[in-house]
């Protein structure tokens, strides 16, 4: 898999991961919102570490800057 994330790009997916897990330990989610809101961090988590994300190889996008070639 080819990184099409950029830096930027994977600091901000990380944002609702660390919202949410804030929120799950102050006991501030429960029921199905819980669910949706833990899948959804899960994703971005998942997709920030690792730096490819499915979704923008099926759009075609990339975020992730491209490497100058060595000399």
């Amino acid at each position: 898999m080819t990184k099409n994330i950029g830096s930027v790009d994977r600091r901000l997916r990380l944002v609702p991961a660390v919202v949410f897990f804030v929120a799950w330990a102050g006991g501030l989610l429960s029921g199905t919102l819980l669910w949706v809101l833990g899948i959804v961090a899960a994703v971005s988590l998942v997709t920030a570490i690792t730096g490819w994300c499915g979704l923008y190889t099926l759009l075609g996008i990339n975020t992730c800057p491209l490497e100058s070639p060595k000399s």
